[in-house]
Parts: structure tokens; sequence; C-alpha cells
């Protein structure tokens, strides 16, 4: 059974900076591409962040390019996103989700490409 627990979120003032966790349990992950999206009020889900878990290449939304960070650790099965220079459009709920199949040079966009979800965590940025 595939669980993805994230942690970390918070609140912060404008230009600061956090670090989401999402701890992985259940698969090997080597072969799985990992995400990050986030849904604020009223707004559909939207694309953050990816990788897949083997490989270098990142992915990033244009909105968080430069700002934010994936990255990940294997020896704790655990996928992070460093998030800088915050601002309160970045305010919303973060969610971390895996892909089982990463065919396609734009695998990472579209949350329907993503098999499991994290319950979500919540990040505010105040002015």
């Amino acid at each position: 059974q595939v669980q993805l627990v994230e942690s970390g979120g918070g609140l912060v003032q404008a230009g600061g900076s956090l670090r989401l966790s999402c701890a992985a349990s259940g698969r090997t992950f080597s072969t799985y591409g990992m995400g990050w999206f986030r849904q604020a009020p009223g707004k559909e889900r939207e694309f953050v962040a990816a990788k897949k878990w083997s490989g270098p290449y990142t992915y990033y939304a244009d909105s968080v390019k430069g700002r934010f960070t994936i990255s990940r650790d294997n020896a704790k099965n655990t996928v992070y996103l460093q998030m800088n220079s915050l601002q309160p459009e970045d305010t919303a709920v973060y969610y971390c989700a895996a892909a089982r199949t990463t065919y396609g040079s734009t695998w990472y966009l579209s949350q329907y490409a993503y098999d499991y979800w994290g319950q979500g965590t919540q990040v505010t940025v105040s002015s």
C-alpha cells in the first residue's frame, strides 16, 4: 500500500522560506515520477514541480522557477520542496504525488498522470 505523507507547511511572511517533505512508503519508487501540486481556494490544482525519482532532471512551473527546488533523499525515501522568496500568491494546500509511468516529455504536467497522492499540507504566506 503506497503512502505519501507531507509535512512542513505553515505560516510564513512574504520573502520567507519553507521546506516541504513527502515521506513515501509501500513501494520501491526508483522508477516513479514524483510531483508537487498546489491548490488555492477557488482555484484548480496546479503543477508546481516534479522529477523522476532516479535521474537528474527537474521540472518547474514558470511561477516558481528560480525560487523552488525539488529534491529527494534515497536513504529516507523522501522528496522535498524547498520554497524560497515566498509570496502571498504561493498560499495554497500543497500535495505530493507519485506517478508509476513517466512516458513522454511532459509526463509531469497533468495531475491525472499521478497515481498516488498525499493528504496535503497548508502553506500560508502573509504580506
